[in-house]
């Protein structure tokens, strides 16, 4: 999928939620763990329920694998449903040098054909420039995190007076651009996000972190959207456990679009 595609599917829906499929074999519903394969049976029903509101989803890799080759079967399945006008991020976070990056590339680019997959930045760009070889397909690296560990390496200050989180943004930018690379910028760091939007301004971001991870999506609207919109703000156990019975479908669909509607006011805000 291409920037503009991406766009198109923001301005249509008045939405820029990424869905993410983190699915728990420990917290579907008890119902469906009679079928065949409930991991995909319950994927079905949220992307059935919430695709009118979403621009992508996001399979976690780890709750995949986790199960073995059956939970590979079931996250191919996945991606085979998901829409294809619907952005697929596979959120493997791999990074990884030469040929094995390469091959980490082919598995989610060729043999599952996954629209883009999240990249560390540890090993450099020996590491990333496999994935940016793919036309149409994107790497989203990992640059600015939500979690509390990310002060232990991100936020430390180099020899050259900038902290780590700022050079990654600044020499990976050199490495693809705004068509083939995206950023994962926490929503928890709220006052960094315009800090990172002046480093990439045209870059779109994943922002992990708005709900249960207590972000604002005031906060990332204002000071991360750009004139394309250049967000996509992920929201996992605050849809798809939204209900716990029979009715989980129907619960992550009122909850998906309760965040597309303060999407709408916010894009006609900040954007369009």
């Amino acid at each position: 999928m291409t920037r503009q595609e991406l766009f198109e599917q923001i301005k249509i829906k008045q939405s820029f939620l990424c869905v993410g499929l983190d699915t728990d074999l420990n917290k579907i519903p008890s119902h469906l763990q009679k079928e065949a394969d409930p991991i995909f049976e319950f994927n079905k029903q949220i992307i059935d329920q919430t695709a009118d509101f979403a621009v992508a989803y996001k399979p976690n890799i780890a709750f995949y694998e986790a199960l073995g080759p059956k939970g590979w079967e079931s996250l191919q399945k996945t991606l085979d449903y998901i829409p294809k006008n619907i952005f697929s991020i596979a959120d493997a976070k791999r990074g990884d040098i030469g040929n094995t990056s390469g091959l980490y590339a082919k598995a989610f680019f060729e043999t599952m054909d996954f629209d883009s997959i999240t990249v560390a930045p540890y090993m450099g760009i020996d590491s990333v420039s496999p994935f940016l070889s793919y036309e149409n397909k994107w790497v989203i690296l990992l640059a600015l995190t939500s979690n509390e560990g990310s002060l232990d390496f991100q936020f430390s200050e180099l020899k050259i007076g900038k902290p780590v989180y700022q050079e990654v943004l600044e020499k990976s930018s050199k490495w693809g651009n705004p068509d083939n690379m995206m950023y994962v910028v926490g929503a928890t760091r709220g006052e960094k996000i315009g800090e990172v939007r002046k480093i990439v301004p045209e870059h779109f971001f994943l922002v992990p972190g708005v709900g249960a991870q207590g972000g604002s999506l005031e906060d990332v609207a204002k000071y991360g959207m750009n004139s394309r919109c250049g967000l996509l703000v992920n929201s996992s156990r605050g849809i798809i456990y939204a209900g716990k019975g029979a009715d989980f479908g129907t619960e992550a669909r009122k909850e998906a679009k309760k965040l597309q509607q303060e999407m709408e006011v916010l894009l006609n805000q900040y954007c369009f």
